[in-house]
């Protein structure tokens, strides 16, 4: 999965927020002073580009719909950055993440616990 930039992620937001839209309409949801036309254009066809957002035409103009669910692109972010940054171990990243956030052995317990329901289900 593409990564994407901190705007490009504002914008895909407001689509899994909101649904689908045009782009007239996504400017409106920004607050003063909003960006201007062409410049949400351009990172909305960036987004379609990378696989993030499709459209269907109405006349002239682009309604443009969500492909990947922001569950789909946590997940792939999530996935990504355990690769890139933990040698792609996920036992390194809860053990930097006990040390890091200065878990208690009850919220450790608590963690574990989840994680044997979760296996259960299963």
């Amino acid at each position: 999965m593409k990564e994407l930039t901190a705007k490009e992620e504002e914008v895909m937001r407001y689509f899994w927020d909101k649904g689908a839209l045009f782009v007239k309409q996504l400017l409106e949801f920004y607050p003063d002073p909003k960006p201007h036309f062409n410049t949400l254009s351009t990172y909305v066809r960036s987004l379609e580009e990378k696989g993030f957002l499709s459209h269907e035409s109405f006349g002239s103009t682009y309604r443009y719909y969500c492909v990947i669910s922001e569950e789909e692109y946590r997940t792939g972010t999530l996935k990504n950055i355990v690769k890139k940054y933990f040698d792609n171990s996920y036992l390194s990243v809860v053990s930097s993440l006990i040390k890091e956030q200065d878990l208690t052995v009850t919220e450790v317990r608590r963690l574990l616990d989840e994680v044997e329901r979760l296996h259960d289900k299963k």
